[in-house]
């Protein structure tokens, strides 16, 4: 597994609500989290603002927890 899919799986609700709040356009059916499947949510992330998957990746991996 890897360090991003370690960062989704343990911490979504948070990413999840940095996503909406970077891109207001994310609908909760585009942020829709199923374990294993991550690169198929960067892909919806992807096409709905039209950011690289490297963008999204990095504001991910820069999310502060607690």
């Amino acid at each position: 597994m890897s360090t991003l899919q370690d960062k989704i799986k343990g911490n979504w609700n948070l990413i999840k609500g940095n996503l909406k709040q970077r891109w207001s356009a994310l609908t909760d059916d585009e942020l829709l989290y199923e374990e294993g499947k991550e690169d198929e949510l960067i892909g919806r992330i992807q096409k709905k603002t039209g950011e690289t998957k490297e963008i999204i990746n990095d504001y991910i991996e820069k999310i502060k927890f607690g």
